[in-house]
């Protein structure tokens, strides 16, 4: 641990993470993959609000108004604008599960719109000031149309990079919102959305290799979940494979591919019907690519945990071809991706 960098023990817990000289606490833990409650993330909203047992902490802007100046002497703290000074342990509410997370109906402004591909547009999302939104890595969030129904997405960013929330929207021919977000909408609309739900996320009491399976847009809790152990600098190996249909749908390959060479992924793209002959890559459904290299390789299922996220046929044929070669359930998470006509 370098000279500049804290150690924080969470008193419930007993889980420690790092802080670097004049970083945020909340920062540090979201980084890190600790789950801490938040809410505007400025100092005013209080959410974060828990006690300094052991060890100094500082507010670079001055003492918040959620906390009085008695309060303060008494070891209480807001932890998304304080430092910390020395080695801390604090009493906070800790996000164990889902259950935890408020869910909430916000309205968000549209940042940024970007065609990743012809059919896959990047839809970058700011939320009021001070509003954040609490999220695991790998959960979605539901757009509310004006007719009160829903088109539900995952997040692509981590917690720890809130600043915008990320999406890959997928165009469906014929479907009432996604048409209007790739023909009509511009930047700075105001949107509606719900959020956020699902139960995929990492798991971290396992330091098995991770096998991660992403059918299209897929990727994108995939995305969230890898940055999510880069921030929290999880040495677990992933293997990453990428089903798609045409080599052009592998929209953000470039940054896996930078991700390989950090030696981060493993990294197999599929490609169910390659358009270019010249393609050397693997072929088929990506189900299959995964049990024909553990084969080859002599691995077992048993020995990873597997995350997959893509369309229904895809987890279907996962769950039961995994299971069948001697995947344990308990190893197996996974989010089915369905593209109603009507989205």
């Amino acid at each position: 641990m370098s000279k500049n960098n804290f150690q924080i023990t969470l008193l419930e817990s007993g889980y420690t993470f790092e802080a670097n000289d004049n970083e945020f606490i909340l920062d540090a833990a979201l980084r890190q993959g600790i789950g801490l409650p938040y809410g505007c993330r400025s100092g005013s909203c209080g959410t974060c609000l828990g006690t300094v047992v052991s060890g100094d902490i500082d507010y670079p802007d001055g003492l918040p108004l959620t906390v009085m100046e008695h309060e303060h002497q008494q070891g209480k703290a807001v932890f998304c604008v304080s430092v910390a000074k020395s080695d801390l342990v604090l009493d906070v509410k800790e996000l164990s599960g889902n259950e935890d997370i408020e869910i909430k109906k916000l309205p968000a402004r549209v940042a940024s719109l970007k065609r990743l591909s012809d059919d896959v547009m990047q839809m970058l999302l700011t939320l009021p000031k001070n509003e954040r939104l609490a999220f695991h890595a790998g959960q979605y969030i539901e757009f509310i149309l004006r007719d009160n129904s829903r088109r539900a997405f995952s997040l692509a960013n981590t917690p720890g990079h809130d600043d915008f929330l990320e999406l890959h929207l997928r165009l469906v021919k014929g479907g009432k919102f996604t048409e209007h977000v790739f023909n009509e909408m511009k930047e700075k609309a105001i949107v509606r959305f719900e959020g956020p739900f699902g139960q995929f996320k990492i798991h971290n009491k396992s330091n098995r290799p991770l096998l991660m399976i992403a059918g299209g847009t897929g990727f994108a809790p995939i995305k969230a979940m890898i940055e999510q152990l880069i921030e929290s600098k999880d040495t677990r190996i992933v293997h990453l494979y990428w089903g798609v249909r045409s080599e052009a749908d592998l929209y953000l390959d470039a940054l896996v591919k930078a991700w390989e060479k950090q030696g981060i992924v493993n990294y197999v793209p599929v490609l169910s019907e390659p358009d270019d002959a010249n393609w050397q890559g693997q072929t088929g459904f990506v189900h299959e690519a995964v049990l024909n290299d553990l084969s080859e390789k002599g691995e077992k299922l048993s020995d990873f945990d597997v995350y997959a996220a893509g369309p229904p046929p895809m987890i279907e044929a996962i769950r039961n071809e995994f299971l069948k070669q001697g995947l344990p359930q308990e190893q197996l998470f996974f989010d089915s991706f369905e593209y109603a006509e009507s989205s």
